[in-house]
């Protein structure tokens, strides 16, 4: 059972970010950050909400997404504003230290939300997502992954990008999300359940999106000392596990949970592995 409700985390402009949780809110809470970023939290909600005996589980929207604010100014979209949106939502919750979770761009969010207020997170969770730059020549040679991505080309060169053209390509990039190809239809069933939006797309599609990583970011998460995990499919398509290994020697707080047959969508093709090495983390 999930309560949800709509959280004021901005004035000007003014955002409610839509957040639902669930468990026992005396036992610390866990802060899901979704990605895309113009999904919805609901595809993380499996298996996650298995976690609400040992924490308050919160999912939230980010802004122009899902049920949160929408029809923003296209510069009201930034990893920026997103980050102090996040910062005071957490204020809102608690006044302990929360856990963070950010799944793929969410991942990259949670990073600057740590950078940014460093004393309300007590562990971080970067999953499906990576601390060090990807690459150019990160997948060069992987035939699968080449053609698995050939179905997505027709979503690139739209002309329009609306709600329906970001769900297009969530359905379209799915074989290269997956990992386990016989599980595509329950993963397509949990695409049909998201509100996808198109707030952020503007700016992407103008190139003026600022990047959501923080130059210094690796170096700067070295030095808080904080506990991470690299929570990872060893087949993810989009952030290669070539970054996990280097990040260790980097930050010598991380951790890493690498899931073999697992593709991006680590928890839908792993999902008892996934919520395992989570737990295990979490718990420490």
């Amino acid at each position: 059972m999930l309560t949800e409700r709509r959280v004021r985390v901005s004035a000007s402009p003014e955002v409610d970010l839509f957040v639902a949780e669930t468990g026992d809110r005396a036992s610390g809470s866990l802060l899901v950050i979704h990605g895309g970023p113009d999904w919805d939290q609901t595809y993380l909600y499996e298996p996650l909400v298995l976690l609400r005996d040992r924490r308050r589980v919160v999912f939230v929207d980010l802004r122009g997404c899902g049920r949160s604010t929408r029809g923003l100014p296209p510069d009201a979209y930034t990893p920026l504003s997103a980050t102090g949106d996040l910062v005071e939502l957490i204020a809102e919750l608690t006044d302990e230290p929360v856990d963070v979770l950010g799944f793929s761009y969410g991942g990259l969010l949670a990073q600057r939300l740590t950078l940014a207020a460093p004393h309300k997170v007590r562990r971080l969770v970067v999953a499906s997502s990576s601390i060090l730059p990807v690459p150019a020549d990160a997948f060069d040679g992987w035939r699968e992954r080449d053609e698995r991505l050939k179905a997505q080309a027709a979503t690139d060169t739209a002309a329009v990008w609306d709600d329906e053209t970001t769900g297009d390509d969530a359905i379209r990039s799915a074989p290269a999300n997956i990992w386990q190809l016989e599980l595509l239809p329950e993963y397509l069933a949990r695409l049909e359940r998201i509100r996808f939006s198109s707030d952020w797309a503007a700016s992407w599609v103008a190139g003026t999106l600022p990047s959501p990583r923080l130059e210094t970011g690796p170096d700067q998460l070295a030095q808080l000392h904080l506990p991470i995990l690299l929570l990872h499919g060893r087949q993810d398509m989009t952030f290669p596990v070539s970054l996990v290994a280097p990040t260790l020697e980097l930050i010598p707080t991380a951790r890493a949970a690498v899931i073999d047959d697992a593709g991006h969508m680590t928890h839908i093709d792993q999902p008892e592995a996934w919520i395992a090495a989570l737990r295990d983390f979490l718990d420490e």
